[in-house]
């Protein structure tokens, strides 16, 4: 999957202002990314899904997004989604994913209010950040059920209006759209509970931290695009030369040091990323769940991952000097950057619940 992902990459920066411009994937890539089946990695194999390790997929978004972070962030979100094939009774996962060109996105947030009706709910409510809702044909919504329980409805994006939202500072190509839904009717099986688990004896896979993972799947395109960021700075800086200097930025000691410690902080990060989700694949392959610990680690990662590369992005943006300003990949990656870290998931609020874990303080760990 690795050597599909790099290719995939490769086309992903070659159409990267494309994508950027029309707010969605391009489709060349769409296609490229729908023949190499990587939308299908976190779907069940039982229903025709990839079902990869989650150190895998992740490693497949981050290294697409090192060639377009919009691309690696739609990636990963497919996958984040794929994985609730194994939380939907069978009828429901079959028809969501019985087609193997399916693209489902997801907004869990209960923005939705479901009334009961015979053989289900009408669900009436706004999702934002439905992030690849362009490409997708189905939508994991979250809503509060007639219980007044947290739930998520599988529903057809046929269903739903589309508004077009999506005019950003940065990751315009994810085409993270709002979506309304008025009275539409879900069945009973195409209903599921996020934080109720999987359903029956599910593989390992499905075991994994789910909210860790949807916090690592923002990790990847942000970590991918930062070292996008880099090899971008040190193709320009070989033949750069700042206003009044007869050396190029590469010649001059200040950016050698700066390059260096861009490394270092990125490689540190992506180390103790990849660190935590392999303890907590490894606790996932036992019968019982993955300890509070090691999922408050995922989400620590994730975060310091993140924010690093935002770090690390803007670090590179100021060593470039004015021409970093116009419109261009480093400009285009530093946006993405910012943009990345305003997700919940990954903002500065999310140091505060492993904070709590690690100081042995009471802490809802029920979303880690």
């Amino acid at each position: 999957m690795l050597a599909a992902a790099q290719t995939v990459a490769d086309l992903a920066r070659s159409v990267a202002p494309r994508t950027e411009a029309g707010r969605a994937l391009a489709p060349e890539l769409l296609d490229l990314l729908h023949s190499e089946r990587i939308f299908g990695l976190g779907v069940p194999s039982a229903l025709g899904g990839l079902e990869r390790p989650p150190g895998e997929t992740l490693a497949v978004a981050e290294t697409i997004a090192r060639g377009d972070a919009s691309a690696g962030w739609c990636v990963s979100i497919a996958a984040t989604s794929g994985l609730l094939g194994a939380y939907l009774p069978a009828e429901g996962a079959s028809e969501v994913f019985g087609d193997p060109q399916t693209v489902a996105a997801g907004v869990w947030a209960p923005k939705g209010r479901g009334v009961a009706v015979s053989g289900g709910v009408e669900i009436t409510g706004q999702w934002s950040f439905c992030s690849g809702i362009s490409h997708a044909s189905w939508l994991f919504a979250g809503f509060v059920d007639p219980s007044g329980a947290l739930k998520v409805a599988a529903m057809p994006k046929s269903s739903l209006e589309v508004l077009d939202t999506w005019h950003t500072t940065g990751l315009r190509g994810t085409g993270s759209h709002d979506c309304v839904a008025r009275s539409v009717f879900v069945p009973s099986h195409r209903l599921l509970s996020v934080l109720g688990g999987p359903l029956g004896d599910a593989p390992a896979l499905y075991r994994f931290p789910v909210f860790g993972f949807f916090a690592l799947s923002v990790a990847a395109a942000a970590l991918g695009n930062a070292f996008g960021a880099l090899d971008d700075f040190l193709a320009l800086a070989v033949d750069r030369s700042p206003l009044g200097s007869s050396r190029t930025l590469a010649e001059r000691p200040s950016t050698q040091a700066a390059v260096a410690s861009a490394s270092a902080s990125l490689q540190a990060a992506r180390a103790f990323y990849y660190s935590a989700v392999s303890a907590a694949w490894e606790a996932a392959q036992g019968s019982s769940p993955v300890p509070v610990e090691a999922r408050a680690s995922l989400r620590l990662a994730a975060t310091h991952a993140t924010r690093t590369a935002q770090c690390v992005v803007s670090s590179l943006y100021d060593l470039s000097g004015g021409g970093a300003i116009y419109d261009g990949p480093l400009q285009r990656r530093f946006r993405d950057a910012h943009t990345a870290t305003a997700h919940f998931q990954v903002n500065l609020a999310s140091f505060e619940l492993p904070g709590k874990v690690l100081l042995g303080l009471p802490a809802r760990t029920e979303q880690l």
